[in-house]
C-alpha cells in the first residue's frame, strides 16, 4: 500500500484479509521479527499496542521499513494526544480498547481510520456516528457471534471488528455474523512461540486466520482452517 493511501484505501485494505493482529510484547526488540512471520502468513494488518515498551518510537522504526504489503497501526490508544503522537510516528491505523471522540477527531485531521472500542448497542452507535471507521467491539469474549447478527439487524450500516476471545476455532463464527474483520491477540501472537523465538509457529497461526476468514466469507465455506 503506497504510502499517500487515506482513511477508506486502509480500512478497504485491512477488511481484505480480514485480520488485524493485536501485538502486545514484553521485549519491543522482537517486534520486526513478529511482524515479519504475521506479514508471511498472511496477516498484514499489524497493531502495535501502546503496552508493547517504547512502542511510539517502535512503531516509527517499523512503518519506516514495514514488511511487504503491510500496515502499521496503533493500539491501546487512551486519549488524543497518543493518537497524535502514533500518526506522526507512521501508525496508519489508530485503535483503542474505549471510545473517545477526540481520538477520532485526530485520526480524521491526518486522514487516518480509527477503530475505538465499544460494548454496548448505544455507544456502538455512537461511536459509528461519531465518525468510526469501524468500530472495535470489546471484549468480545462476553458477547459471541450472536450478539454482531442481533445489533446488525437493525442497524445493518455497522462496521464491527470483534476483539478478545477471537479464536482459531471461532474467527470464521465471527465473519459469518456481519464482522468486516477480527482482532486477534494472544491466539495469533502466542507469548510461548514469541518468547522462544518460534516465528515459523506464528506464521503458521496467521495462516490458520487467513484461511478461516477466507473460508466463512466463501458460500458454504466451513468457517475454519
Amino acid at each position: 500500500m503506497s504510502a499517500g493511501s487515506g482513511r477508506a484505501d486502509v480500512v478497504r485494505a485491512i477488511e481484505a484479509t480480514g485480520v488485524v493482529a493485536v501485538i502486545r510484547l514484553e521485549d519491543g526488540a522482537l517486534l520486526r521479527d513478529v511482524a515479519h512471520a504475521l506479514a508471511e502468513g498472511g496477516v498484514t494488518a499489524l497493531e502495535v499496542t501502546m503496552t508493547v515498551p517504547r512502542a511510539v518510537p517502535l512503531i516509527a522504526e517499523l512503518a519506516a521499513s514495514p514488511p511487504a504489503g503491510s500496515i502499521v497501526g496503533a493500539g491501546t490508544v487512551l486519549d488524543a494526544e497518543t493518537a497524535r503522537q502514533v500518526i506522526l510516528a507512521g501508525a496508519r491505523f489508530v485503535v483503542g480498547p474505549v471510545f473517545r471522540r477526540d481520538v477520532i477527531e485526530v485520526g480524521h485531521r491526518y486522514d487516518v481510520p480509527v477503530m475505538p472500542g465499544c460494548f454496548t448497542p448505544t455507544e456502538i452507535l455512537d461511536a459509528w456516528e461519531a465518525g468510526a471507521d469501524v468500530v472495535k467491539v470489546f471484549p468480545a469474549t462476553a458477547l459471541g457471534p450472536g450478539f454482531f447478527k442481533d445489533v446488525r439487524g437493525p442497524m445493518p450500516q455497522l462496521r464491527l471488528m470483534p476483539t478478545g476471545g477471537v479464536t482459531r476455532e471461532n474467527a470464521g463464527e465471527w465473519i459469518k455474523a456481519g464482522a468486516v474483520a477480527i482482532g486477534v491477540g494472544t491466539a495469533l501472537v502466542d507469548r510461548a512461540a514469541v518468547k522462544a523465538r518460534d516465528f515459523g509457529a506464528i506464521a503458521e497461526s496467521a495462516r490458520h486466520f487467513v484461511e478461516a476468514v477466507r473460508r466463512a466469507r466463501t458460500p458454504g465455506g466451513a468457517g475454519k482452517a
